[in-house]
C-alpha cells in the first residue's frame, strides 16, 4: 500500500506531501488542474520513462519519494537483493532526476540503497498497476493479452511457460547448429584440406627449437669462414701464450712483471694483492692461451655439412616466409592449428546427426507447447466466467466474452495467439473486443479485468487515471460501486471526473492550479515580482468540504441544487458502504 508520496520540482509541483490511506483514494479537480501530475510522479518514482520536461521549470534537479508498506513477497524481494527493511516494514523508494547541460540523470534508491532499472521494474510489478482507458491499444495486442491470461492463469502456468521458453531456447540452438552445418560443410571441408596440409609441411620441418634459425645462421658463417678462424687463433694464440716472432709474448710479459713484483714483495709486503692478481692473470691467460689453440685446432673445412645448414636455412626461411614472420610466429602458429584440426575432426557431426537433435528438440517443445495450450484453455474458461461475473453489476448484463486462443508457429511463450472476443448486446456476433467496445464499454472492460487480477494479487496499489471517461448515470454508479469493492481488498488510487465515484471515496483530495507570487529575492518582470503556477492538493477531510467539491463536479458551482444533490451522492455512498 502506498502510504506516503513527497514530489519537488516535478513538472508544475515546487513541493507537495501526500498521505494516502487504505481503500478507495480519489483525485478530483478541474480539467489540467494537474492530477495526472501526481500518477506521473507515481510511474516516474517506480523506474518509468522520464524526460527533462518532467523537471520544474528554473530548477535543475526533481526529486520523487514514495512510502510503501511491506508484506512478505516484498520482504522476500528486498532480501534478495540484500536491501533491510526499515523499523516499521516500510519501503522508501526515491528517485532523484538531474538536468545536465546535454541530458539528464537519475538515480533510484530503495531504503537509501542505490538500485538499477531492472530491480525496480520487479519491485514495480509487486507494488502498483496502473489502468488507463488509453490501454485500448494494448488491449489489442495478442502478446499482452496472453500475458494478462497466464498471469491469470498462476504459478503452474507460468511455469509450464517458463519451460516452453527453456525447450524453445534448446530447439533454437539445436536448429542454430543445423543450418549453420548445412551452410558451412563446404567451407569446413575447405579449411580441412588446407589445415591437413600446413600440419603436414609443420610437421615435416621439424619445427622444435625456436632459435634454431639463428643458430645456423652462426653455423653457416663459421663453415664459411674456416681458414680465416684457424689463422686467427694461431696468432691470437702466439700474442698470449707463445710468439715465435721477436717480440715477446703476453705470457712472458707477465712472467717478467710477477719476478719483479716478487722482489718488491721482499721490501714491501703490501704489493702482496698485486702480486696475487698477476699470478691470477697468468693463469687466465694460460687457460685462454690452451683453449683457442685446441678451438683453432678442431676447425676443419665441412662442405658436406655446410651444405646441410643452407638447405635448413632456406627451408626455415620459407617456413617463416609463409607462416611467420619469425620462426617463433610459425612455430606458434602450428600449435594453434593443430588444435583446430583435432577440432574440426573430433567434433565432426553429421548432418543427419543434427537433423535428430533437431526433430528431437521440436518434439518437446511442441508436447510442451500443447500442454501450455490446454493450461491456458481451463484459465480462458475460468476467466471469462468471472469477468462476465464482473461486467454484470457494471450495466452489462447481457455481454458476451471469449477468449480465442489460435494455433500459430511455436515461439519462447507458446504457440498460441490469444484474442479477446468481445459483444456487448444479445444477438451480435463476437468480434475483437477492440474493433467493437466503445470508450464507455472499454472503461468497464478494463475495470472488471483488474478486479479479475487483484483477487490474485491482492497485495498491489491499484492506479486508475480516468477509467470512467465517457459514462454516466447508471454506469458511473456501477463503475462507483465497483471501485469501491476493489478496495475492500486492495488500496484504489483513482483520477475521476465523476462525482458519483468521488463520493465512494474512503479518502478525497481535491487538486488545482494556483498562481503564487515568489518572493522579492528572487528575480522580478518589470518591476513586478516574479508569478509562478503551482499545483496544490487538499485533504478533504470532512463533510463540508467533500459536498463542494462534488456539488462543483455536478454543477460546476455551489448552487443550492448541486449542494443538494452531492448531499443525496454522499448519503448513498454511506449507505452502500454499510450494506457492503
Amino acid at each position: 500500500m502506498l502510504s506516503l508520496l513527497r514530489i519537488e520540482n516535478f513538472a508544475l509541483i515546487d513541493q507537495l506531501e501526500l498521505e494516502f490511506g487504505a481503500g478507495l483514494n480519489v483525485l478530483t479537480g478541474e480539467t489540467g488542474a494537474g492530477k495526472s501530475i501526481i500518477l506521473d510522479a507515481i510511474d516516474a518514482v517506480l523506474g518509468g520513462k522520464v524526460s527533462s520536461r518532467v523537471i520544474r521549470t528554473g530548477t535543475s534537479r526533481a526529486m520523487v519519494e514514495a512510502t510503501f508498506s511491506s508484506n512478505s513477497a516484498l520482504a522476500v524481494t528486498l532480501s534478495e537483493q540484500e536491501i533491510d527493511l526499515i523499523e516499521d516494514n516500510s519501503i522508501i523508494i526515491s528517485r532523484e532526476i538531474t538536468a545536465t547541460s546535454t541530458n539528464i540523470r537519475s538515480r533510484s534508491r530503495v531504503n537509501g540503497v542505490l538500485v538499477n532499472r531492472q530491480v525496480m521494474s520487479g519491485l514495480r510489478e509487486r507494488l502498483v498497476e496502473i489502468t488507463a482507458q488509453g490501454q485500448t491499444v494494448q488491449v489489442g495486442q495478442s502478446a499482452q493479452v496472453r500475458d494478462w491470461l497466464d498471469i491469470y492463469g498462476g504459478d503452474s502456468l507460468m511455469e509450464q511457460r517458463q519451460l516452453v521458453s527453456s525447450t524453445f531456447s534448446a530447439y533454437q540452438q539445436a536448429h542454430t547448429a543445423l543450418e549453420k552445418r548445412r551452410t558451412s560443410e563446404r567451407d569446413r571441408l575447405q579449411q580441412l584440406d588446407l589445415l591437413t596440409y600446413q600440419v603436414q609441411e609443420l610437421t615435416a620441418a621439424n619445427l622444435s627449437e625456436p632459435d634454431e634459425l639463428e643458430k645456423l645462421l652462426q653455423e653457416r658463417e663459421r663453415l664459411n669462414h674456416v681458414v680465416e678462424l684457424q689463422q686467427m687463433s694461431y696468432k691470437v694464440y702466439q700474442a698470449l701464450y707463445q710468439n715465435d716472432g721477436e717480440a715477446p709474448a703476453v705470457a712472458d710479459l707477465l712472467g717478467d712483471s710477477e719476478a719483479t713484483l716478487t722482489d718488491m714483495v721482499e721490501y714491501d709486503t703490501q704489493l702482496q694483492p698485486l702480486l696475487d692478481m698477476v699470478r691470477d692473470a697468468q693463469a687466465t691467460l694460460a687457460e685462454v692461451a690452451r683453449q683457442i689453440n685446441t678451438y683453432g685446432e678442431s676447425l676443419e673445412a665441412d662442405p658436406q655439412r655446410l651444405e646441410e645448414v643452407e638447405e635448413r636455412i632456406q627451408e626455415l626461411k620459407q617456413i617463416c616466409r609463409k607462416y611467420g614472420p619469425a620462426l617463433t610466429d610459425a612455430i606458434a602458429y602450428y600449435q594453434r592449428i593443430q588444435g583446430e584440426l583435432a577440432e574440426l575432426n573430433d567434433n565432426e557431426q553429421t548432418i543427419d546427426t543434427l537433423e535428430q537433435q533437431e526433430n528431437v528438440c521440436l518434439e518437446k517443445l511442441t508436447q510442451a507447447c500443447h500442454k501450455l495450450t490446454q493450461l491456458r484453455r481451463t484459465t480462458a474458461a475460468a476467466l471469462e466466467g468471472e469477468l462476465i461475473r464482473e461486467l454484470k453489476p457494471l450495466a452489462m448484463e447481457k455481454v458476451q466474452f471469449q477468449v480465442e486462443i489460435v494455433s500459430t508457429s511455436p515461439t519462447a511463450a507458446g504457440a498460441d495467439k490469444i484474442t479477446f472476443l468481445f459483444s456487448p448486446n444479445p444477438g451480435e456476433p463476437l468480434q475483437p473486443l477492440t474493433a467493437i467496445a466503445s470508450g464507455g464499454e472499454m472503461s468497464r472492460f478494463l475495470l472488471a479485468l483488474k478486479a479479475c487480477f487483484s483477487q490474485a494479487d491482492e497485495s498491489a496499489t491499484l492506479v486508475f487515471d480516468e477509467i470512467d471517461v465517457g459514462v454516466s448515470g447508471r454506469v458511473a454508479q456501477a463503475i462507483a460501486e465497483k471501485l469501491h469493492q476493489l478496495g475492500q481488498n486492495s488500496q484504489v488510487l483513482c483520477v475521476t471526473h465523476q462525482p458519483l465515484v468521488a463520493a465512494m471515496a474512503d479518502q478525497h483530495f481535491r487538486v488545482d492550479k494556483q498562481v503564487i507570487t515568489l518572493a522579492k529575492s528572487h528575480k522580478e518582470n518589470n518591476g513586478h515580482p516574479e508569478q509562478r503556477t503551482v499545483v496544490r492538493v487538499t485533504t478533504l477531510d470532512n463533510l463540508n468540504k467533500r459536498r463542494e467539491e462534488l456539488a462543483q463536479l455536478a454543477g460546476g458551482k455551489s448552487a443550492q441544487e448541486a449542494i443538494a444533490f452531492a448531499e443525496s451522492l454522499l448519503t448513498q455512498a454511506a449507505n452502500h458502504r454499510r450494506k457492503s
